[in-house]
This record gives structure tokens, C-alpha cells and sequence, in this order.
């Protein structure tokens, strides 16, 4: 099983700010599980479907869907990445890491 190294301020800070402030725990997990994913590609850049995000996280799409908004509002996803047809490449930010 691999292990991540996750930066303290998304457990600190961004977890309580989603799930607490914005009550928004989908948009927590939907994060947590594409951070992981831009760590195994070490890219920002994760080509993935709404689909494989339901089956990694046990969410259904529309909820999906919606936290993606809720992400890209925040900027903790690129927000010119836009929906297609095949896998979009969403793009993580880390805006805390400068």
C-alpha cells in the first residue's frame, strides 16, 4: 500500500474550512482524492473522469459534480478546465504553496 506525505494545511486549514465552514464534505473528499492522484503522477494535472472519481471515492457524480463547482469557486481547481466528453485534466492547486 503507498503512503502519501499530505501538507499539514489540508488537514489543518482546508478540512475544517469544506466540511465545517462551507459544509461541503464532498468537495473535501473529491479534493483529497485528486491531491492524491497529482502525487502518484507528480503533476498537477490529473486526466480523470467523473466516473473513475465516483468509483475512487464512493460518491455519486451529480455530488461530484457539484463539489468540482464548489472547488473551482474556491480555486483549489483550475477553474479553465472545462468539461468534455473524455477524461479532462483537472488541474489541483495548491494555492497555499507558493
Amino acid at each position: 500500500m503507498k503512503t502519501y506525505s499530505i501538507d499539514p494545511y489540508v488537514i489543518d486549514v482546508l478540512m475544517p474550512d469544506l466540511v465545517g465552514h462551507d459544509r461541503s464534505p464532498a468537495a473535501f473528499v473529491v479534493y483529497l482524492s485528486l491531491y492524491c492522484a497529482s502525487e502518484r503522477r507528480r503533476n498537477a494535472s490529473v486526466p480523470i473522469s467523473l466516473q473513475e472519481i465516483a468509483t475512487q471515492t464512493g460518491l455519486a457524480k451529480s455530488t461530484i459534480q457539484v463539489a468540482i463547482r464548489h472547488l473551482k469557486r474556491r480555486h483549489l481547481l483550475d477553474p479553465a478546465v472545462v468539461a468534455s466528453t473524455t477524461k479532462p485534466a483537472r488541474r489541483v492547486a495548491k494555492p497555499w504553496a507558493r
